[in-house]
């Protein structure tokens, strides 16, 4: 079910970054807007009529604010993976930030290369977004397979190792002036990324199940309430840390595009969307096998 799930919203994610600035660049902000709207309205009712027969608990939970968050924050199990999620989370989003200024300064297309076209047409940082996504959307089958063979979380910890290889790979090959290449590594890399993407969402309803079996209360609205504050969070300060690495090292703003940026602050660019972040998902991999995993083995014994 993730699975699906994180495929379509792959899809979303290309149309919305990819297709619809295109759009707005053409016809006006207002324009798209409107096209946009079907394509946000329609999915929700579509979703609503198709699981209008789905088993479901007609007994609300009558727990208070605080007593319904008390009974997810027990759950240690949950509370660590969310904190575990935060940091893959933290690792992703600043290459997700990093990225524009990547396309700028260390993915430079010399226009003869096999994409060079497709660079020229949407902008270097475009194509990187497209083929990463189109990976992602590529991947969600095969997580799937390799979640039913190894089991979720040693899937994880697989496809985390991956994104690592891949990122120290990016490493060797930037600054490039070979858009193909670079354009293929984000194929494989979104490829990578595919299992944080749906793993870890398929790994906590089996932890909202321990405590529905344990206290008899269904509070799954508040389980999902802290899992995506952690990921709001990690996503909001990996911005407010790349700034910090760059100003650091002398990193010039500009609202010209591309301005001439002394070599340590290239250098930081370089670090900060390639090994900065794998380092970050090594220290994901400890904390899931060494504290997430005895607390998930406990909790669903």
């Amino acid at each position: 079910m993730t699975g699906w799930r994180m495929g379509f919203a792959s899809i979303g994610i290309l149309v919305g970054g990819a297709v619809f600035p295109g759009l707005a660049s053409g016809m006006g902000y207002a324009t798209a807007a409107l096209i946009a709207v079907p394509l946000i309205v329609l999915p929700v009712w579509l979703s609503v009529f198709a699981t209008r027969r789905a088993p479901r608990i007609m007994e609300p939970s009558r727990s208070d604010f605080r007593a319904m968050f008390g009974l997810v924050l027990r759950n240690r199990a949950f509370v660590i993976l969310v904190l575990c999620y935060g940091v893959m989370t933290l690792a992703v989003a600043l290459i997700t930030a990093g990225l524009p200024f990547a396309a700028l300064y260390l993915i430079l297309d010399s226009g003869d290369t096999l994409l060079s076209g497709a660079a020229s047409a949407l902008t270097v940082l475009s194509l990187m977004f497209a083929t990463f996504v189109v990976g992602s959307i590529l991947s969600q089958a095969i997580w799937v397979f390799v979640s039913a063979r190894l089991g979720k979380l040693p899937a994880l910890v697989l496809g985390l190792c991956l994104y690592i290889a891949l990122l120290v790979a990016l490493f060797t090959l930037l600054p490039s002036t070979n858009v193909t290449a670079i354009a293929g590594m984000f194929v494989l890399a979104g490829m990578t990324n595919g299992a944080y993407q749906q793993i870890p969402w398929a790994l906590y309803p089996d932890l909202m199940d321990v405590t529905r079996a344990e206290t008899g209360e269904a509070v799954e609205g508040a389980f999902s309430a802290i899992w995506l504050f952690g990921q709001k969070v990690a996503n909001a300060v990996a911005p407010l840390i790349l700034g910090a690495l760059l100003a650091s090292v002398g990193w010039r703003e500009t609202t010209e595009g591309v301005t001439e940026q002394p070599a340590a602050a290239l250098d930081m660019l370089h670090w900060s969307v390639t090994l900065i972040p794998a380092a970050i998902m090594g220290l994901s991999i400890l904390a899931l096998l060494l504290v997430y995993r005895p607390a998930q083995r406990r909790a669903l014994a």
